[in-house]
């Protein structure tokens, strides 16, 4: 009798985890980090926008759910995609080694290098452990650059981290930091375009190795939610054939 009972919680508990797995959504919860403009941000009446968010609304159409976006800091992400939170993060995670142990990444939707950006009065051309040496340097804390500061310019350079983009540039502006290492079109926006002239890339973009810079940004899920992840790479092949990809593309990045 015992035995028959286990086995019958045991099925019921296979059940149960089947019947999660190949769960059914009518809406579809998306943790996001804001922001990040252009990838994804809020504008002066509150909207929140971006390629991102644009993208992420189509591809929720094209499968025929609701998307519903839920704010959440960086250092908190996966952990929030863990507790059920959200069912999905899409706010520019690049797909690396580390993170695929943590979650299950769709297909790349987008890549995008990292580069530095400094004050126009900074007189260096190129970020290395000579010109680099002495400097205060600012990263986004438990990102990808921050590793890739860390680990190779950590012994020159004094290494500031920040929960936002936004703490960076006031901290730039107060002079507390000399340059600065972000994802190119969030330093691009942040810094060159909305700054007018005060601000300059230095160097050539950079997006080797691949063990800190990844196969471009994916959007993560949790591990057992393979039927979930694989409805949104369809919706994003569909995208990218019928054209609705390369129009929210243009929208944010012209033709680049």
């Amino acid at each position: 009798m015992k035995r028959i009972l286990t086995l019958s919680v045991l099925g019921l508990a296979v059940a149960a985890a089947t019947s999660a797995q190949a769960r059914d959504y009518d809406n579809v919860r998306i943790g996001v980090d804001v922001p990040y403009e252009p990838m994804e941000y809020r504008t002066a009446d509150g909207e929140l926008t971006g390629f991102d968010i644009d993208l992420g609304n189509a591809l929720c159409e094209e499968i025929g759910v609701s998307c519903e976006w839920v704010e959440q800091e960086w250092d908190g992400i996966i952990p929030g995609l863990m507790s059920r939170n959200y069912d999905a993060i899409m706010s520019s995670m690049t797909i690396n080694d580390e993170r695929r142990r943590q979650v299950l990444f769709s297909e790349p939707y987008i890549t995008m290098p990292s580069a530095w950006f400094a004050p126009q009065s900074l007189d260096i051309d190129e970020a290395n452990e000579e010109t680099l040496d002495g400097m205060t340097i600012g990263v986004q804390r438990g990102t990808l650059q921050d590793n890739y500061v860390t680990d190779n310019f950590g012994s020159v350079a004094d290494i500031s981290r920040y929960a936002t983009a936004d703490d960076m540039v006031l901290d730039m502006d107060a002079q507390r930091l000399d340059i600065v290492f972000l994802d190119f079109p969030i330093g691009h926006y942040t810094l060159i375009e909305d700054n007018d002239g005060e601000y300059k890339e230095v160097g050539e973009r950079i997006s080797e190795p691949k063990e800190y810079f990844g196969d471009g940004f994916g959007i993560a899920f949790r591990q057992r939610d393979e039927a979930l992840a694989e409805r949104f790479n369809e919706a994003l092949a569909t995208l990218k054939e019928n054209g609705t990809y390369d129009e929210i593309h243009a929208r944010y990045f012209g033709d680049e």
